[in-house]
């Protein structure tokens, strides 16, 4: 199908890139959606190459969904929210990428979450996926925290829990941690019976198979499990926390995503419960406005 840009306007990409995967979704200019793709993940961290390969990837899934092809990817504006470029190194080698659009810019994933959830408003946002971070916007302050990848940081995140729940168990069986329901849970999870199985499984592993392991450490604690029940409650201790230093600016909107920020929601510290409120609009749509935002102002300079 031939898209002719001349009648319908301009084409946006918005690229959602974290430590599990990577989502791609194709918006005309009324920001209406045309198509989605999701594939591997895009953490500069852990590799350009596999970030590339993703991003084309699901701008590929994204542009059939819509009817178009890879090849129609040059008519595209597109703004990439990636996980890692906080680091400038890595800012600067994908803003060097030999990218198949018509332009791209790239902020963090963090930057384009909380543009997203607040559809281009001032606002707060903490991320609780694979990874964990949080950032607020007011005015012409903004605060960045975490984030820092695994295993230095993401505290409360699922790799958190999961590295967690590892951890004490391979610590119990060698007798010098207490007894916990996420031994068997662990053991039926990673299809092993012992400690070296364990440790066959994840050592080395990405931060995304570790955070495979955190519905067994939700579980366990729905059942009361203490240990469990500790892992968690550190953990969102430790997000409540973030979330206050974020409120320091006093933004107007606080909003939590990600795949843990339902579950954990109920862990965490009722005057940050009390302050949250639903996201407006998806880490993608963010990322097109970031996209929009920089682009109007190259065509007014």
């Amino acid at each position: 199908m031939a898209f002719d840009q001349t009648l319908e306007g301009q084409l946006y990409l918005g690229i959602d890139g974290g430590g599990s995967k990577c989502r791609a979704t194709l918006y005309n200019n009324k920001l209406d959606v045309l198509g989605t793709g999701v594939a591997g993940r895009a953490n500069p961290l852990f590799g350009l190459e596999q970030t590339f390969e993703s991003i084309l990837a699901s701008t590929e899934m994204a542009l059939r969904d819509a009817g178009l092809s890879l090849n129609d990817a040059s008519l595209l504006v597109a703004g990439l929210g990636l996980a890692g470029v906080n680091v400038p190194r890595l800012l600067a080698d994908v803003q060097a990428w030999q990218h198949p659009f018509k332009t791209m810019y790239v902020t963090s994933d963090l930057h384009t979450a909380c543009i997203g959830a607040h559809q281009g408003g001032d606002g707060a946002v903490i991320i609780t996926g694979t990874g964990s971070c949080g950032y607020v916007h007011v005015g012409d302050e903004s605060l960045s925290l975490g984030g820092h990848g695994f295993a230095l940081g993401d505290k409360g995140s699922g790799a958190w829990l999961g590295l967690r729940a590892a951890e004490h168990v391979l610590l119990q069986l060698d007798g010098f941690a207490e007894p916990t329901a996420l031994t068997e849970r662990l053991f039926a999870n990673l299809g092993v019976s012992d400690a070296l199985g364990i440790v066959e499984n994840l050592a080395g592993r990405s931060s995304s198979c570790y955070a495979t392991l955190a519905r067994e450490v939700f579980a366990a604690a729905d059942e009361g499990d203490k240990v469990a029940v500790g892992i968690l409650r550190e953990g969102a201790a430790y997000i409540s926390e973030m979330a206050r230093k974020l409120f320091t600016l006093e933004p107007a909107r606080f909003s939590m995503i990600g795949g843990l920020a339902e579950p954990l929601q109920k862990w965490l510290d009722a005057d940050v419960v009390a302050r949250l409120e639903p996201s407006l609009a998806a880490p993608e749509t963010g990322a097109v406005l970031f996209a929009i935002q920089q682009h109007n102002k190259q065509s007014a300079a």
